[in-house]
């Protein structure tokens, strides 16, 4: 399967790039789902990113994702 470095803006993994795999099309998931594991007796939780269109410098379209909610 092929995976793209993909951006992350906000939340807890903001400011990383990390592989995701892509479809055919070349496209990354719409949604982004991160289960953050318990501590200091805090339950465990699931935080979801969703996919976002930018532009490059280039003036291509990329991918990245963008922190939704806890």
């Amino acid at each position: 399967m092929r995976q793209a470095r993909t951006e992350f803006v906000g939340g807890p993994l903001d400011g990383r790039r990390r592989p995701v795999t892509v479809n055919l099309a070349e496209r990354i998931p719409a949604e982004y789902l991160v289960e953050l594991p318990a501590r200091g007796g805090a339950p465990a939780r699931v935080v979801v990113y969703r996919s976002q269109a930018v532009h490059g410098p280039d003036g291509r379209r990329r991918w990245r994702y963008v922190f939704v909610s806890e």
